[in-house]
This record gives C-alpha cells, sequence and structure tokens, in this order.
C-alpha cells in the first residue's frame, strides 16, 4: 500500500537565515566603505530598516524562524568564541587598578542602573536587561541575560535599539569630552573602554583616539574585554536569583544557572590563555567570530519594529540615558584615580 507523506508544516529557518547572512555581507561591505565604521552597528541597523521597510506578512512570517535561529543561537556561538579573543595574561598587563576600575563599573553600574529603574517603575526583567547590556557589552550582554530570565521578546528589543542609539552617541562624544577635560590620549582611551557599552562602538573610539597617540585603541578595547570577562559571573548570578524569584521561562523549563555557551566562553578564555592555540587558529576564531555576531545583530534588528516599540514609553528610554550618563561617570573617576590626566 502506498503511504502518502503530508509535507511537514515546521517552519524552516533558511530563509530568515539566508537573509541574515545576506545583510552581514551587506554591512561588511558598507563597513568596508565608511572609515570608522562597525560592520556590528551597520548590520543592526540595516536589520530595523528591514523589519520596518513594509515586507508582506507572508514574507514576514516566512523569515522570522530564521531569525530567531540567527538572534539566539548564532549569536550565543559568537559569544562563546568572544572567549578566544581574552586571555588571563592580558587582564594582568592591565594592573590591578585598571581590571579593579573595570570590574567597579560593571558591578556599580548594573547595581545603579537596577535601582533608578526601579525608581521609575521599570520592570525587573526590562531594567535588568539595560542595566547589563549597558554595564558589560551591550546587546551580545542583554542576549545572554535574557537567556536566564522570563523576558518578554519587546524587551530585548527595545534594550538593543537603545544600546545602538546611546552608545554609538557615545562614539563623538567621548573625544569631544575628552578633549574638554584634558585628558591626555591613553586616558581616553581607558575612559572610552570602560564606559562604552559594545566592543565595536568602543573600537570605533578607539581608532578616532589612536590619531591622536598610538596604544590608544589597545587599551580601550583590552579595557572593555576586561568588562566582557565578567558577563559569565554576572550571567550565572542572575540566574542564581531568577531561579529563586521562581522565574521560570514560558516555556516552562527553569532558567539555567550557567548556560552552556557560556561555560564555552570559559573554556575558550582558558584555551587562549594557556597558550595552545596557533596564532592563526585565533585569527580564524575571530573572523568566525565576527561574522556570527554580524548575523545575528542583523537578526536583533529585525525585532525592532515599530509595532513594537510603540508601546515602550519613555520610562525604558530615561533609564537607558541615565545608565549611561552613570557608567560614563563611574568610568572617568576610575581612570581619574589611577593618575590619568
Amino acid at each position: 500500500m502506498l503511504t502518502v507523506h503530508a509535507p511537514s508544516s515546521r517552519p524552516t529557518v533558511v530563509p530568515g537565515l539566508l537573509v541574515a547572512a545576506a545583510g552581514a555581507v551587506v554591512a561588511f561591505a558598507a563597513a568596508h566603505l565608511i572609515p570608522g565604521a562597525s560592520p556590528l552597528l551597520v548590520a543592526i541597523v540595516l536589520g530595523v530598516v528591514t523589519a520596518n521597510a513594509g515586507l508582506p506578512a507572508r514574507v514576514a512570517g516566512a523569515l522570522e524562524p530564521g531569525l530567531g535561529a540567527a538572534s539566539k543561537h548564532l549569536l550565543r556561538v559568537g559569544v562563546a568564541l568572544l572567549g578566544l579573543q581574552l586571555a588571563v595574561s592580558d587582564l594582568v598587563g592591565l594592573g590591578w587598578g585598571t581590571a579593579l576600575v573595570a570590574a567597579i563599573v560593571v558591578v556599580a553600574g548594573i547595581g545603579g542602573s537596577l535601582a533608578f529603574g526601579a525608581w521609575l517603575g521599570v520592570g525587573w526583567t526590562q531594567r535588568l536587561l539595560i542595566a547589563c547590556g549597558f554595564s558589560i557589552c551591550g546587546a551580545a550582554a542583554a542576549a545572554a541575560v535574557d537567556g536566564v530570565i522570563d523576558s518578554r521578546k519587546r524587551e530585548l528589543v527595545t534594550t538593543v535599539a537603545l544600546v545602538v542609539v546611546f552608545g554609538t552617541a557615545m562614539i563623538p562624544l567621548v573625544p569631544l569630552v575628552a578633549g574638554m577635560l584634558g585628558l591626555a590620549p591613553e586616558t581616553a582611551g581607558l575612559w572610552a573602554g570602560a564606559a562604552i557599552h559594545e566592543v565595536a562602538q568602543v573600537v570605533a573610539t578607539g581608532t578616532a583616539l589612536e590619531a591622536t597617540a598610538g596604544g590608544v585603541l589597545a587599551a580601550a578595547v583590552t579595557v572593555k574585554l576586561a568588562r566582557v570577562a565578567l558577563l559569565a559571573p554576572v550571567v550565572a548570578v542572575v540566574g542564581v536569583v531568577a531561579r529563586r524569584r521562581g522565574e521560570g521561562r514560558r516555556d516552562g523549563r527553569t532558567p539555567p544557572i550557567v548556560p552552556i555557551f557560556l561555560l564555552g566562553f570559559l573554556a575558550c578564555v582558558a584555551l587562549r590563555s594557556a597558550g595552545v592555540l596557533d596564532p592563526v587558529v585565533v585569527d580564524a576564531a575571530r573572523t568566525v567570530q565576527s561574522a556570527l555576531l554580524t548575523v545575528a545583530m542583523f537578526a536583533l534588528g529585525a525585532g525592532v519594529r515599530r509595532e513594537v516599540l510603540r508601546g515602550v514609553g519613555w520610562r525604558p528610554i530615561a533609564l537607558a540615558a541615565a545608565a549611561t550618563l552613570w557608567v560614563a561617570v563611574i568610568a572617568l573617576v576610575g581612570v581619574w584615580s589611577l593618575g590619568g590626566r
């Protein structure tokens, strides 16, 4: 007897992944043509433009599964590979004073942002995403925290949009304010690394400052990576708090204390620190990590739709502005305390 199988109704991720990959290619090309532009930031903007271009509902629906996979799974692999750019020796080379400043920025930044968000009346999950995203490493940190708490999709895409807006504004503002304050170029670089949200935004700012003195970009990025190194312990703490609050996810699962991709991040840090990887491997991993994060940023940007943000209100925006200012002030006081002028 001939059995006829009905076609699977399970949505395919292929169309969305292909569009996200194409967006990443365009982002890399645009960043190559535009001096100082970051593929990650360009990808987010392209994603936002694509999502709000008036695509037919059928097309948007076909793209959603793949975009969702890119913004979640590819992002987590990219974050894990980011650990290969971190070596314990680099952090030690900063000096304990600078490393302590980076840690204080993260801890005080999160604490102050949570407190101000509570005063504003922002919900716990939304203010946690903003606090961690703005204090550690932007969209990637927000997505990592999203993996262990019961946040809504709108809260994550709102955080991503705010990271883009306020972090990008910091790119010209930090060199401008540093000049007004008379900061030495290296001190300005340390401030940029300690204050700005995204790694890509720090690179853009450090590149601008590098024109005034050598070594500024390296200092900025190293301090930023010191903040990134705290992503795993912060997410672990958030996971414990979420479990104690009974914040089970809507899919019925209990949030993990430490997600697998963060264990991968720590494993990558250990591999890099052990010195067992050939520099060619590290460079190749950096290329793969950059590609994955760019694809993921396009997908995250594609989640920033007008209808999603319409009901956000002014409170998350006010919290984002306050968090940006708070982290910048803590970072400035910190680098000043190291004797920088």
